[in-house]
């Protein structure tokens, strides 16, 4: 059987084993139907079921959250965590709290999780986790009391050399301390290594808040300086208003762009003379308030309420907000408006409809496993650091991300390129993660 005919068998059978997992599906096809070549130059990945045994989690756990709310209400949450594959090491992937949480949107991100990991070259497998609680409006006390419960079942799972949760939508540092707080007033072990994206002052990394966020820029640097050009004087927008978004932002301007939109769910900021980023920190990250109250303060900015970012003329677009938030009718407005590269700063935020346009005009175009892979690599960078009880420099952190970041690109780009499909960074990032998991499967045996 030729490797596309195996592929189309396979991908059938995932959708019996996972009906009505929408997200899951569609991460799977978008990895698969890109192996049909791998497997024909390799037919040990087929003879030893690699892809089947990658598309079935190692392990599912479902569990119950119960937290008492600042009225003295009984609240019951669904907690979970998705070890996907752990053939690179020990589990490795963030926590999201957000009400849209379900067993498909965690099995898609563990999916995803498992080749972005392997892009970093670092020793990490691939999970993720969360619940469909939502914390937006809820207080401190609130949040801690859910966190407090959730790793109350949690931690039976997780450790420094089995599974390292970290944050993700709905999860930054300070539910990331609560959660600690909990592992370690349960297990009365001071075991850092179990969560990444602490707080630095007890043993966070530098530049873990913001990885992804300036990764995803590198990453475009790259694509573009792979065509002869960079990001210097190039105008840009950035979706969502959030922890990837803002760091995103910082380095876009850092390197000569100019930033002119960004949003959150309710809608979108114009500001056509370039983002005031130290206003944009101050209403998200210390008022915690809505993007629209920007517009109030910034003359000559403009806020659309539930307007659509990807009108906005630009030259490089950066999805930083959630799953398929970019389909295919804002695709082409991209591409009609002149836009020459985006790089994902989400997890999957462009349709399949969307990456096709993409691809046809011939733009360089950053699939999130390769663009945003810079949180995950920080993350591992905060583990080693964890491990030998040693604190890095800023600049030091930053400078291993960003030769991380372009050792991605070579990786994805030369693969591409030995695939026959030059300058396709989907081919590229999906073959050198698949293969490297692989190959560990195959030294391990049937396990």
């Amino acid at each position: 059987m030729k490797g596309v005919e195996r592929i189309e068998e396979i991908y059938r059978e995932v959708i019996r084993r996972n009906p009505g997992e929408a997200e899951f599906h569609q991460a799977v096809k978008e990895v698969l139907e890109t192996l049909g070549p791998v497997l024909d130059k390799h037919p040990e990945y087929a003879e030893h079921k690699i892809i089947e045994r990658i598309c079935e989690p190692e392990r599912q756990l479902i569990f119950r959250v119960p937290w008492q709310d600042d009225r003295g209400e009984v609240q019951i949450a669904r907690g979970f965590r998705v070890g996907f594959n752990s053939a690179l090491g020990p589990y490795k992937g963030g926590i999201r709290f957000h009400p849209s949480v379900y067993l498909g949107i965690v099995k898609f991100l563990g999916f995803e999780q498992i080749f972005k990991n392997a892009l970093t070259g670092l020793p990490i497998g691939g999970a993720k986790g969360g619940a469909d609680f939502d914390p937006k409006g809820r207080s401190d006390g609130e949040i801690m009391r859910f966190c407090q419960s959730f790793m109350t079942t949690l931690y039976h799972y997780i450790g420094e050399f089995t599974d390292v949760p970290a944050g993700d939508i709905g999860v930054g540092a300070r539910e990331i301390g609560y959660l600690f707080g909990q592992y370690k007033r349960i297990t009365n072990r001071y075991e850092s290594g179990v969560l990444t994206g602490k707080n630095p002052s007890w043993g966070g990394a530098l530049v873990r808040r913001e990885a992804t966020g300036f990764g995803t820029v590198y990453f475009t640097q790259e694509m573009l300086l792979a065509r002869g050009e960079g990001l210097e004087g190039k105008t840009c927008v950035v979706s969502g208003s959030g922890n990837v978004a803002i760091y995103a932002i910082e380095k876009l301007q850092q390197l000569g762009a100019r930033v002119v939109g960004c949003s959150d769910s309710n809608g979108v900021i114009y500001d056509e003379g370039g983002i005031d980023l130290p206003l944009l920190k101050q209403l998200k990250e210390v008022e915690r308030c809505r993007i629209s109250r920007y517009s109030e303060i910034r003359s000559g900015s403009r806020y659309i309420e539930r307007g659509r970012l990807w009108d906005i003329p630009c030259q490089v677009a950066l999805p930083c907000a959630t799953q398929n938030e970019l389909d295919e009718t804002a695709a082409r407005k991209l591409v009609a408006n002149g836009c020459i590269a985006v790089g994902e700063g989400a997890n999957m935020p462009t349709t399949p409809g969307g990456v096709r346009v993409f691809q046809s005009a011939g733009i360089a175009y950053g699939p999130g496993k390769a663009a945003n892979a810079g949180g995950v690599a920080t993350s591992a960078l905060e583990m080693q650091q964890n491990a030998s009880r040693d604190a890095w420099t800023f600049e030091h952190t930053e400078k291993r991300l960003h030769e991380i970041m372009q050792n991605i690109h070579r990786d994805c780009f030369e693969t591409a390129r030995e695939f026959n499909s030059p300058g396709n960074y989907v081919i590229g990032a999906n073959i050198v993660g698949f293969k490297r998991v692989a190959e560990a499967m195959l030294a391990f045996g049937v396990i």
